[in-house]
């Protein structure tokens, strides 16, 4: 008794391929449905299939084919893609476009797309943006009548809300790289009134940018890489500054001690900082520095240690165009203003001029830590120093 040879599913496959370079869809179809019967899971295959299905005028058809292989591997981020694109012809941009939304979270980095995806992709992202400002606009328009009603009303957050739930923006959250304190808000910038000594730094803004100048005259050697990682750890996004003095700083108050010899280059500015509620844990805070960025040098996103504390800016020198970002808040220094804002969340910072813009940079508490936290958070984080360094093991 003779059996009948399994059939050669890849055979079959480049057959097909073969076929429909002739532009025969029949003969490439028939080839398909051999092989789908012989291996029903064959992913090539089902794709092939979807492909001439296509070509051939039948959207419907090709979409089930992609459904098929979607059974099999739900993430098949081809199969995802072509299916983003046969929805927005049968169905239209807006089906398509929430479509998209959800996979492109699964779509390679583009150092790593193949070049035939990579259009595609791109196309994918173009018509969810668009569709997010269409979808913005038209939830502006119907909420037009409800804010009218309420006049002068702050809605620069309701503002926000609208952009990140029409999919224009992205929700940022607190992300500290040592410590997150709990029920703590994500604010980016704080609420000037919470900090009432503000107008006496600012008042002072002409003192300490004369002292910052003696500093940048007599003491160029204090003034050292911001970042500065040793030989071999990774970078990540700090390849560009890593060691470099584009980003440079001297330090007043360096985890949580006095740098003398910096403050005595600027002795009216530490004398000032030492009136001011700068945040107190030994071994981590306070923190103090000149934060020296050069012309057209951008300082990419990142985040800071712990939401425990803020950070004051005061911008001491502003040769000409430079931003500042935190979540999807973007500002513009002005001298003479300060601001307080949650590093906790991701920023950035950038200077388009074409010469040297520095910030005075130091920390305080969050104000709504209690001082019982505020106490307790220094032994806290210092017995978790203490623990590693002593080596100990739990009990």
């Amino acid at each position: 008794m003779t059996t009948t040879p399994a059939p050669d599913i890849g055979a079959l496959v480049r057959d097909a391929e073969a076929a429909l370079r002739r532009r025969d869809v029949n003969v490439a179809l028939e080839l398909l449905t051999h092989a789908e019967a012989a291996a029903p899971a064959d992913i090539p295959a089902r794709m092939l299939k979807a492909s001439a299905l296509r070509f051939a005028g039948d959207f419907q058809g090709a979409l089930a084919a992609l459904e098929a292989v979607l059974v099999h591997d739900p993430y098949h981020f081809v199969a995802l893609l072509s299916k983003g694109s046969l929805l927005e012809r049968l169905a239209g941009p807006r089906v398509a476009a929430r479509f998209y939304r959800d996979i492109l979270e699964a779509a390679p980095p583009e150092d790593r797309t193949p070049p035939g995806l990579a259009a595609p992709i791109a196309h994918a992202r173009r018509l969810v943006a668009e569709n997010a400002d269409d979808l913005a606009e038209f939830i502006r328009q119907q909420v037009e009548t409800v804010k009218a009603r309420h006049g002068g009303a702050s809605l620069g957050r309701f503002e926000e809300a609208l952009d990140i739930y029409a999919g224009r923006r992205k929700p940022f959250v607190q992300q500290p790289l040592l410590m997150h304190y709990p029920q703590l808000p994500a604010i980016p910038f704080y609420d000037r009134d919470l900090f009432p000594w503000l107008p006496e730094l600012e008042a002072a803004t002409d003192m300490i940018r004369g002292e910052l100048g003696v500093a940048l005259e007599k003491a160029r050697q204090d003034f050292a890489p911001y970042v500065a990682y040793p030989p071999g750890a990774p970078v990540g996004q700090w390849g560009a500054l890593n060691n470099s003095m584009s980003w440079r700083s001297p330090w007043l108050w360096k985890d949580g001690r006095r740098q003398d010899d910096a403050c005595a280059v600027c002795p009216e500015t530490a004398a000032l900082l030492d009136t001011l509620p700068m945040a107190g844990q030994p071994g981590f805070a306070p923190t103090a520095l000149f934060s020296a960025l050069e012309a057209h040098t951008r300082i990419p996103p990142h985040t800071g240690s712990t939401n425990t504390r803020l950070l004051v800016h005061l911008p001491l020198i502003l040769p000409g165009p430079a931003g500042f970002r935190v979540g999807n808040e973007t500002r513009a220094w002005r001298m003479g203003e300060a601001w307080v804002f949650d590093d906790s969340i991701e920023h950035e910072a950038w200077n388009d001029a074409d010469e040297l813009r520095v910030i005075l940079i130091f920390d305080v508490w969050n104000p709504f830590l209690s001082e019982a936290e505020r106490d307790l958070l220094g032994v806290m984080m210092n017995a978790r120093n203490a623990y590693y360094a002593s080596g100990a093991s739990p009990t």
